[in-house]
Formats: C-alpha cells, structure tokens, sequence
C-alpha cells in the first residue's frame, strides 16, 4: 500500500493476501517490506505480531518485531518471528518518518565539514527537543539518562564535541533505535499466518498395506488383519519413521473388482483395490472386515503412538459400484443417457471399479458426508489425511472442508496426491493442503533437480513439498534400471533436500520390476493383489537398505538444518552427474554432496558460495561426513569424488575452527 510512507511487496503475502501465509511451530518466518518516502529523511520500521487468543477470547499483548534494512538502494526491510503455538497469527508492517535518525545523519555529515556551533544552533535545539520525546517512550530506568542527553545539546557552555557525545554513545543509540520517536505513522493491511505443528513441515513418511502383513501358508498369502500389521510396527520405528500411512482400509467393492495387475477377470480370492471403496459391507466409515474391526483399528492407531509415530490414513472421495451411497444418494454421481452411472476414466486408463463423485450435482450433500466421514476418523485418532486425487474435485469443496475441519481440530494434517500441473498443484496448497506430493519422482537430471528444489524454495511461504521416492503407482525408470546405489541416491537426495520425504513399503528391499517396459507401475502391483515381504530373511541375508534409510532419518532428526526448507541453497560442481545443496538452522550446517550417476565413479571440484552459509569467501573449515564419520577440511574450493558402489554421497556437518 501506498500511505502517507510507502509500503509495498510485503511478505509473505500470498494471492494479495486472499489467503493464509504458513509456517509451523518454532519456525522461523521471514518477513520483508518494501519501505520508502519521499525525499532525504530516514524512515523506520516493524511488524506488529499478533498470536492468536487464548482461550476464552484473551489475546496476549503483540510485541513489536523492528525491521532491518537489507541491501543498500533497495529499500527493503527484514525481520524474522517465531510463532510459538498453532492457529492463526496475523501482522501488520508499521513504516514512520524517523526524526532522530535523520537527525543524527544530518548532524554527523555537517559536522564532518566542520560546521560550528553557532551554525549548528537550530540542529542542537531540534536534537534536544527530540531527546525530550524519546525520554517519554524510554523504560523507567533510562529516562534520566535521555534527559540528561538533551540537556547536555542545550548547554552552551560545552563545546561541540561534548554536547554531541552523549548522544552518539553507542549504548544510547541502541536504546533509542528500540524506542524510536515516529512520526508519520502508515500502517499496511493485516495479514494471516497459519501456523500449524511441527508435523506438518518436518516428518519421514512409510507407506504400507496392512493386508499384506498376514501370514504365507501352504505357500500362498493371507489376508493380513491389524493385529499383523501392528507387527510391522517396531520396524518402522526402528528404521527412524515418524509418519505410518496406511491406503483405504475400507470395504472393497465387489462389482467389476480388479484382479492381478489391474486385470478385469478375477477368482473369488482376488482382493481387488483398496481404492475402490465400499461394498454390502460398508463405506467410508467402515474397516474391511478381513482387516477387523474397528475396535482393531483403534488399537492399531494406540499402538503406533506408543512408538513415538502417527497414523496418516488414505482419504479418497470415490466409491465402488456396490458403495452404500450409489444406493442411496444416487444423486451424488453422473449418470449417462442410458442410465448407467459412469466410471471413473483417465483416458487411456479406466477404472471400471470406481465411481467419481459429481460435486455439482448435489453439492449441500456430499459435503455435510465428507465432514462427517473425517470427524469420525479423527474421533478415533487419525490426524493426518493422505488426499487421493484432489485435483479431481473442486478447489472451494477443498476450502470448505478443510478449514472446516480445523475450526475443531487444528491438529489435522492434510497431504495432497496431486501428480497434476503446476497452478492446480500450488493453488490446492493455498486453498488449504498443508503439503503435496511433487515431481521430485520424475526429476533425475541436475539441472532440472537444483531448478525444481529453487522454485520450491520460493513458494515455502504457502507449499510444502513431501518427497516420496516411490508410490504404489509409481516405480521412475531410475530406480528400474538403476541398480542399488540408485536406491540410496534417490533416499540421499529426497531425504535431505525436503523436510517431509517418503517411501512406500518394498523400497528397502530394492524392489524394481515393472508389469511391463516403459510402465511405472509394479509387477504384481499391491494395489490388486497381496504382496508379503520376507523381512527377516532380507534382513539376516543382509539384502536390505533398512540400515541406510535408519541413518538418513536419524541425521534429520539430529540436525536442524534438515529441518526447514527455507534455507535451502544449491553450489557449483564442475560435473553435471554430481549436485551439491546446503541447509542451515542458526550454526548448524548441512552441506551434501551426491552423484547422480549410480554406475561410475564421479569426480569434480565443488565451489562453495561460502557467504551463502554464514562464512566469507576465503575461511577454511573442517566438515565431518555423517554417513562415514571421514573429517576433511575444506575452504572455497574442494576436490570430490564419490563411488556410487561404495557411498554415493556425503552429508557433511560443518565444525567450525576456534577462532
């Protein structure tokens, strides 16, 4: 805005303010103004930073937050905050003439010329008028002090130099730029910050299918029930996770189900798509009766946050042909000429086994269920939904719903499967998705890898990205043809490059077959069929990345850095096979190193942009790789060389020298 001072480019500001900025508790927030007047005189800054109310409607008082200058001739001003509970902050960017800086610049240069006293007369009476207001806003304690200041500019039996000292003393300057005198006051419009927990930014996610868990007998899978899966659990934990995602667990429809590999011919023990939800048995509010009950369920959920985890579970608005809502609320779906409700189609693909919801067709309806079906999973202890196909409904059903739900539960974390392009994938994130799968699946290449992670850098205000390395749907042709040390490449580079990363179950076991060449989907796909894993075998005959996946996710816990995106920065490498990133929380730094290449060694010389980590151009400094526990000790300039066969990247933690 543009007031009596000029305000301009606040940030974060995201779509001019019609929605919510986001952070996460403890975060630090980056907030920035674009500050100017007309003429010579000095202006001055801060934010006003608002928490939200207590409850029963008290409201703490908001501290003022100055803002600093940054780059000289840009007139950009800079703080940062650091919301310490969840729901919603606001700020406001107060911009004032400053009487006393200018003032102190206007006096500094005159005397530098060697102006008198006597031609300084009116400047040394304005000075010490100024002084008698700023005593005014002072703490008690250093009142006197400024008085005396001002006191000491009227006495005309001092000469220059020691009327003007006291008030240049460095003490008393930092006292008045934190107590400033303003005049002009503009103030800009206010703006939201949502501040969710800690969660919602940082996490490692293992996705897995609870009916796969079940025992082999006589050679052939069984059904797997919670009380299996729950088995699974201390191995997760063990592996560092934090985040058990679990597909549908509801009834799975009977007509038109899926057999092997997405086959349209089943046997009565096929056990069809999780996604294709509901049968006689239920809906979307029920538990498949071969998994248990829901009292099953609910012992699952307690199970896992006995061991420090939490259950993210699959919410996907669609429904099998036999669904209790196709009866029901017929209405809710679209139907052809010939009366025939339509499957859902990505053409080529069909999905004969799944319905589409209209959303336009009865809209008060699906609405009210939606919220409904939610509230009841959160009342038995889901507080994260994985989002299937959001990009498919409306953008203001995901307004609604969303911020709905944390009118009661601000707690409640929803991820966004939207492989789709990029203005739906961001606008869902602003419309309220607190993190999104991306395209980190299918970026391989150097330079679209270091693009993609700067472009996400530069929407952390409102996206926040989950880097899965690999999905029921999808198995990149890397990890395909790339053999184990792409395996830990793409672990390495999803794992520190983003806060949240991922991995579906059968990665650790370098799983990499596909139905067919140049498909992404697996053979014999977990979607349609069970898959158990002989973990202890993989285990005990040491065929495992379980080790290596323990490792990343313990260093992201250790280090801070790793923690946040913001801090994400990319450096040169003479070799277009090799990338090198660094992440910085306050002296923590992270600065790591990967090849890209998982069949030949890799060399090169990597140039640090070292003020870019809080160091000048010519430090030297010893850096610790955390994977081998190997010192170097580096400065500017650094040979690398990394064999992917043997460690295909270093993550390396910064030690400073003693000074």
């Amino acid at each position: 805005m543009t007031g009596r001072l000029g305000i301009a480019d606040i940030s974060p500001s995201i779509s001019c303010g019609t929605y919510p900025a986001r952070a996460v508790v403890g975060e630090q927030l980056p907030i920035s103004a674009t500050v100017f007047r007309e003429g010579h005189d000095k202006v001055g800054c801060n934010v006003v930073w608002t928490p939200p109310r207590e409850a029963g409607g008290r409201r703490d008082r908001p501290p003022n937050v100055p803002l600093v200058p940054g780059a000289p001739g840009t007139d950009r001003w800079h703080a940062t905050v650091v919301p310490d509970r969840e729901g919603t902050w606001t700020f406001v960017v107060e911009a004032w003439s400053d009487p006393l800086a200018t003032w102190r610049h206007a006096v500094a240069v005159k005397t530098e010329v060697g102006q008198s006293a006597q031609e300084l007369a009116n400047d040394l009476a304005t000075g010490a008028g100024l002084l008698d207001q700023a005593a005014r806003l002072v703490p008690k304690a250093w009142r006197d002090r400024v008085k005396a200041a001002a006191a000491t500019l009227r006495d005309q039996d001092l000469d220059l130099q020691h009327r003007l000292s006291p008030v240049f003393e460095p003490e008393l300057h930092e006292l008045l730029l934190a107590h400033p005198v303003r005049e002009l006051l503009t103030k800009s419009r206010r703006h939201e910050v949502w501040v969710d927990r800690e969660r919602a930014l940082f996490g490692s996610w293992y996705e897995f299918f609870p009916r796969s868990e079940g025992p082999v007998v006589d050679g052939r899978a069984t059904h797997g029930t919670f009380k299996d899966a729950a088995e699974r659990l201390p191995a997760i934990q063990d592996m560092a996770f934090d985040v058990v995602y679990l597909p549908p667990i509801h009834p799975i429809g009977e007509v038109n189900r899926k057999g092997p590999n997405n086959t349209l011919t089943t046997e009565a023990h096929d056990v069809g798509s999780p996604w294709a939800i509901g049968s006689r048995h239920g809906g979307h509010d029920a538990v498949h009766p071969d998994l248990g009950t829901i009292e099953d369920f609910d012992a699952f959920v307690a199970r896992t946050r006995e061991l420090g985890m939490e259950v993210a579970l699959d919410f996907a608005l669609q429904t099998a042909p036999d669904h209790p809502w196709v009866a029901s609320d017929p209405e809710w779906f679209t139907t052809h000429p010939d009366g025939t409700i339509a499957y859902a189609e990505n053409p080529p693909k069909k999905y004969q086994d799944i319905y589409p919801v209209n959303f336009d067709n009865s809209p008060e309806g699906i609405y009210a269920e939606s919220l409904r079906v939610l509230t009841y999973w959160i009342e038995h202890g889901v507080k994260i939904f994985r989002v299937d196909n959001p990009h498919t409904k409306p953008l203001d059903f995901w307004h609604w719903l969303i911020w709905r739900v944390k009118q009661d539960h601000p707690e409640v974390l929803f991820l966004a499967e939207a492989f789709t392009r990029p203005a739906m994938m961001k606008m869902l994130a602003k419309v309220g998705f607190t993190q999104s799968y991306t395209y980190f699946t299918w970026r391989t290449g150097k330079q679209e890898l270091e693009q993609y992670g700067r472009e996400l850098v530069a929407t952390a205000d409102y996206m926040r990205p989950n880097f899965f390395v690999n999905t029921p749907d999808i198995l990149h042709e890397s990890l395909q043809y790339g053999g184990p040390p792409m395996f830990k490449i793409r672990a390495v580079l999803a794992s520190m490059m983003s806060p949240t990363w991922g991995v579906y179950s059968g990665y650790e076991l370098f799983e990499h077959v596909p139905v067919r060449t140049g498909s992404e989907e697996y053979l014999d796909s977990e979607k349609y069929q069970l898959r158990p894993r002989d973990w202890e075998g993989a285990r005990r005959e040491r065929r495992t990345l379980a080790p290596y996946l323990t490792r990343l996710n313990w260093i992201r816990r250790q280090h801070p850095a790793l923690q946040n995106l913001r801090s994400l920065r990319f450096h040169a490498v003479d070799n277009d096979t090799i990338t090198a990133f660094s992440k910085q929380d306050g002296e923590d730094t992270v600065i790591v190193v990967c090849a890209l290449d998982s069949r030949t060694t890799q060399v090169g010389t990597l140039a640090l942009n070292l003020p870019a980590i809080g160091m000048d151009w010519h430090d030297r400094f010893a850096v610790q790789d955390l994977i081998t526990g190997d010192t170097y000790h580096w400065g500017p300039f650094n040979y690398v060389e990394l064999d992917p066969h043997h460690e295909p990247a270093h993550i390396l933690v910064v030690r400073r020298y003693p000074s």
